[in-house]
């Protein structure tokens, strides 16, 4: 058998020839990531979406940092394509914080109406457009590591959706703390999800690097968002 034409399986370590693993599945013709395939994947999230949601919600929980370097590296069938995840999840965040705004009003007299038209116009839309710009902070604290703008793109697609998820659990603690600042283990809670991811993400960077680079590029994005957050409800939604 002629094995100079055979490519090893990323997912089960395999040799294979042609489009996909004979004992797995997975695609032995995997490409580096780039700008175009983020692309492709916005037109590709409006025709379908893929399976594995529950799959990849689990691994970005149990092993994160771990699942988006498997990704980029080729371990793609089983997972839910980061561009559609991201939408998924930033869209049931906004309808989910909007929702929790109306019934704390509604039963409490401690929803911020205010927050809840932001959250039901505007909030997708400013978690979109804030993704290039943590793509850009975190890819310049961490440009030595090799990889391109994309692919610090998909990390950052995954490891986004996680903290809108956090997001939405900070919120339901006001069902029973109605005045609590939310914020307060938001940021916690934030940084230390970026820092376990990036710990597992970055491996040949000395530890106590990444989580320096970390905590600063997650805090910069943290206080960045929730400023224009504050600005915008302040100035547009006097309700």
């Amino acid at each position: 058998m002629d094995t100079s034409s055979q490519i090893v399986c990323k997912g089960c370590q395999q040799p294979g020839t042609g489009k996909y693993c004979s004992q797995c599945g997975e695609s032995l013709q995997t490409k580096r990531i780039s700008l175009s395939n983020l692309f492709h994947e916005v037109i590709h999230f409006f025709t379908h979406l893929d399976k594995g949601i529950g799959h990849t919600l689990s691994q970005l929980f149990l092993r994160p940092g771990h699942m988006q370097r498997e990704y980029i590296d080729g371990r793609r069938k089983d997972h839910q394509k980061p561009f559609s995840f991201f939408f998924l999840s930033a869209t049931v965040t906004g309808l989910s914080l909007y929702w929790i705004n109306i019934l704390l009003k509604d039963f409490y007299g401690a929803g911020n109406m205010k927050e809840s038209a932001f959250f039901h116009q505007y909030m997708i839309f400013l978690l979109v457009l804030s993704l290039p710009y943590f793509t850009l902070v975190t890819w310049l604290f961490f440009y030595k590591a090799g990889y391109n703008l994309a692919e610090i793109g998909v990390l950052l697609l995954y490891t986004m959706s996680i903290f809108f998820l956090m997001v939405i659990f900070s919120n339901c603690t006001k069902f029973l703390f109605p005045s609590f600042q939310t914020r307060n283990i938001e940021l916690p809670l934030i940084l230390g999800y970026a820092v376990i991811t990036n710990i597992n993400f970055f491996q040949k960077e000395a530890r106590w690097k990444v989580i320096v680079k970390s905590l600063l590029a997650a805090y910069i994005f943290f206080k960045t968002v929730t400023f224009i957050q504050d600005w915008i409800v302040e100035r547009y939604f006097n309700v």
